[in-house]
């Protein structure tokens, strides 16, 4: 099974965010405790855990590096990422031969 996340951001982001009045009532978000790398997750159903923070995912498929906030396609059976559906799917089909 995979799982298509369709959220502007997920939830797993290991970033922490915090707003800070500029004026007018606008609000700017800045971002702290940046951890640069690979992050480590548990793929679930409609979510992910971080089990250790970072930027990114790889691609079981084509090794590329997801940024966690572009993280839409995973694999809860094989606990495994992919770049986008065609990879997904690719890795879903059996084998021929």
């Amino acid at each position: 099974m995979f799982v298509l996340q369709n959220k502007a951001e997920t939830s797993c982001s290991p970033h922490l965010f915090f707003s800070a009045q500029i004026g007018h009532g606008r609000t700017m978000l800045t971002r702290s405790n940046r951890q640069a790398g690979e992050a480590r997750l548990r793929y679930l159903d409609a979510d992910v855990q971080v089990l250790a923070p970072g930027d990114f995912v790889v691609c079981a498929v084509t090794g590329r590096k997801i940024p966690l906030q572009a993280l839409r396609y995973w694999s809860v059976d094989l606990q495994e990422a992919y770049w986008d559906a065609g990879a997904a799917g690719t890795r879903m089909v059996p084998a021929e031969g």
